[in-house]
């Protein structure tokens, strides 16, 4: 009598990589401090100290990290910051 052999399906498991993302912020001679100071804290909802800080990173140095994260996150910052026209980047 041949045995029956029978076989066992795991069902498969979505696995999900979410690459790390930054939202960079450019320095331009359009804005005031004020300006992006409050955009940034609208955007990331931070202390006023930390958005005067990358506020002053950018204007310093040209750019600077806003935030990093998921990247569907980055992707709402980036969309904030630009209502008022300031210029990002999302780096992945």
């Amino acid at each position: 009598m041949a045995q029956k052999s029978s076989v066992v399906t795991r069902p498969e498991k979505k696995i999900e990589i979410s690459l790390p993302a930054k939202v960079i912020l450019f320095n331009d001679d359009y804005h005031t401090f004020e300006e992006v100071i409050a955009q940034i804290i609208k955007a990331i909802h931070c202390p006023r100290e930390q958005a005067e800080a990358i506020t002053w990173e950018a204007h310093t140095k040209g750019r600077a990290i806003v935030t990093s994260g998921e990247l569907e996150e980055c992707l709402r910052v980036s969309k904030v910051l630009e209502e008022i026209k300031l210029q990002t980047q999302i780096e992945i």
